[in-house]
């Protein structure tokens, strides 16, 4: 598989032509090319799901980065990555994640439906004032806002803060591409790490004089180094967000694109219209594994210390998974995905992600049955990790 193709402007743009091609050969292939830091792509959905699943394979974690990059440990943004559950395998992984996952169980999610909703109403308010002057960003005034609003009281950061957060985020993000560790945003990332540390950190000290019924009190309380703890605060914040956002805005056009699909949305039936949107188009096209020692996926050899492009927006287009893979149909007889990862590392926030859809989108076209895309959507390439809208500027025409 040649790589380049994929993160050319060509690639960028319509990725699912690119997945097309690969599903004719195969479930994996290795990757042309040492120099682009991958060996082996891996795209069917059942060898997608089984390289996620098997201890084999790990992420990209600091011992990854010792052998390929021993200079990793000036660059503050990395340290943060690495030092969370999110870049740590085994007991390591386990024993945060058991700590953080308590705060997005089943039962404590289905309890933020009402705050959710509310929210949502709230934002809609706000849509509905803004959009008196013409077109309003829907990424940035409702996409961005409902689910960090959300996690912000999940966590216990300020809400008046969370406008300061956005920027920092999208920086952290930024080097997370493929191609996106370059010097100018590795600075960039740093500055957001170094700032956000140093929030956190207050944000501790000030919790342990004063607890909350939030999850930085409770995790405040554990025996969590406070380096962990900043640590897996800003990685847990960052992705409890950002996939939400994209799946709203990704969702928004494909319902703006398919006039009766929207029309037939409604509470009843969100449940899979959200579940159609995340396979068509995941927010998390690509994920990263590496083998410490030999192994093989689907007869394709992959030796010590070489990368894994696991393709999840591939492997949700597998015509050996899913009939016509190539449609949005929410009625469709074979829903499911690899969307929100698959294994130890399946997303944490995947119940509370689904509930924000299930609930925004039918209150968005109750609210404005008339919304509509202020200009076409742009052609221009896109990121492939974090795929989404960096804005949306859209006219709301409510009741």
């Amino acid at each position: 598989m040649d790589l380049k193709v994929l993160l050319a402007e060509e690639g960028r743009t319509d990725p699912p032509a690119f997945y097309a091609r690969l599903h004719r050969a195969g479930a994996a292939q290795a990757v042309d090319g040492a120099e682009q830091g991958f060996a082996v792509a891996v795209y069917g959905f059942e060898a997608a799901g089984q390289v996620l699943k098997d201890s084999r394979f790990h992420q990209l974690d600091a011992a990854y980065l010792d052998l390929h990059n021993p200079q990793w440990r000036r660059h503050q943004a990395l340290e943060v990555l690495r030092d969370s559950m999110f870049f740590t395998d085994g007991p390591a992984h386990d024993g945060v994640r058991q700590l953080i996952g308590r705060t997005f169980t089943a039962r404590r999610v289905a309890a933020m439906a009402d705050a959710v909703t509310a929210s949502t109403h709230r934002l809609l308010d706000r849509l509905d004032e803004l959009s008196r002057g013409g077109p309003v960003d829907f990424m940035g005034e409702f996409a961005y806002l409902l689910p960090s609003s959300v996690m912000a009281d999940a966590l216990g950061v300020p809400q008046e803060d969370l406008a300061w957060f956005r920027p920092r985020v999208l920086a952290i993000g930024a080097i997370l591409e493929l191609d996106g560790a370059t010097w100018k945003n590795m600075v960039r990332a740093n500055t957001a790490a170094r700032e956000l540390t140093a929030y956190f950190t207050d944000l501790v000290a000030l919790r342990r004089s004063d607890p909350r019924d939030d999850l930085i009190s409770h995790l405040a309380a554990t025996d969590l180094s406070d380096r962990q703890l900043v640590a897996n605060l800003i990685t847990t914040f960052n992705a409890g967000f950002v996939t939400t956002t994209h799946l709203l805005g990704n969702g928004l056009t494909m319902l703006l694109e398919r006039p009766a699909l929207r029309v037939a949305l409604d509470q009843g039936n969100a449940t899979s219209y959200v579940e159609e949107m995340v396979r068509f188009e995941p927010p998390v096209q690509i994920l990263v594994r590496y083998a410490p020692e030999a192994a093989e996926i689907e007869g394709v050899p992959c030796r010590p210390g070489e990368a894994v492009l696991v393709m999840i927006g591939a492997a949700n287009r597998d015509p050996r998974r899913f009939t016509d893979p190539d449609a949005f149909d929410p009625a469709r007889p074979d829903p499911g995905s690899l969307s929100f990862g698959f294994g130890p590392h399946y997303c944490l926030g995947a119940a509370l992600s689904r509930l924000e859809g299930e609930i925004a989108f039918p209150a968005l076209f109750e609210r404005f049955p008339d919304l509509a895309l202020a200009a076409p959507l742009s052609r221009q390439p896109k990121p492939l990790i974090l795929r989404g809208h960096d804005t949306l500027p859209v006219l709301c025409h409510g009741r």
